[in-house]
């Protein structure tokens, strides 16, 4: 069906649904895929928003976009994280290019907003993400469960105007999240065969430290450059710690 429709996967965002939502309304369709763990009221908030919630058990992130991608109306799928806003140039983008016939799928960039403050470096700028594809067009690859990969039928562009995505608004948020991708990096090193020697347990913190403060800049950002590629670079190590483990 010709048309645009919204996803969004949502667990415990009853802070944030809303206003996301409301960011969205141009759309022809809102679609909330909820993670039946949720325990607040996201539901009943995305409902009252005017969005079509559907409730499904939560196996990895690549497997419930895939489904979101199936339970969609519209030809257009747009993906958004519960706590990203869409400004109205970048609507106006988006309404747009899908009246064209190519390319299939589009990076969308992202202002990340990080602990009260726009960060600029250290890879979270421009930080495109494919998130606007058709729907028959893309597939989620089942090998990235986390940080997901669109894999098109097709090519794909770049927007100009960027999404807004109020990332992490605490430390202690930024850790369990962190935590919680280092558990699925570690799953997805293991599916593919890594076996990884001691040394990346040093090695691999110390590069992606480096790539994040020196190649991409992050000192540019002063203190929050240096504790977010700190941070970073830490819990790269203890995916690798948690896959040793489990080869020990």
């Amino acid at each position: 069906m010709s048309g645009l429709s919204t996803v969004t996967l949502a667990r415990d965002e009853e802070h944030n649904i809303v206003a996301c939502l409301r960011s969205v309304e141009w759309a022809d369709e809102r679609l909330v895929v909820l993670d039946s763990r949720t325990t607040d009221r996201t539901a009943d908030l995305a409902r009252e928003a005017g969005a079509r919630v559907v409730e499904r058990t939560f196996t990895d992130f690549a497997d419930q976009h895939q489904a979101a991608l199936s339970l969609a109306r519209y030809d257009w799928v747009l993906s958004l994280d519960a706590d990203e806003r869409v400004t109205p140039e970048l609507a106006e983008e988006v309404r747009e290019v899908i009246q064209w016939e190519s390319p299939v799928g589009w990076w969308v960039p992202r202002h990340n907003i990080i602990w009260g403050r726009e960060i600029r470096h250290a890879g979270w700028y421009p930080d495109y993400q494919l998130r606007l594809m058709r729907r028959d067009r893309a597939r989620y690859d089942p090998m990235r469960p986390v940080h997901e990969l669109v894999i098109l039928d097709g090519e794909a562009g770049h927007l100009r105007n960027a999404l807004v995505h109020y990332n992490y608004r605490t430390v202690g948020e930024f850790l369990r999240k962190q935590d919680h991708y280092a558990a699925l990096h570690a799953r997805a090193l293991r599916a593919t065969g890594v076996r990884p020697r001691w040394r990346s347990l040093l090695g691999q913190p110390a590069r992606e430290f480096w790539r994040r403060f020196v190649t991409l800049e992050g000192y540019r950002d002063g203190g929050h450059g240096l504790l977010l590629s700190i941070l970073v670079a830490y819990y790269q190590g203890v995916a690798y710690w948690r896959l040793r483990r489990r080869e020990d």
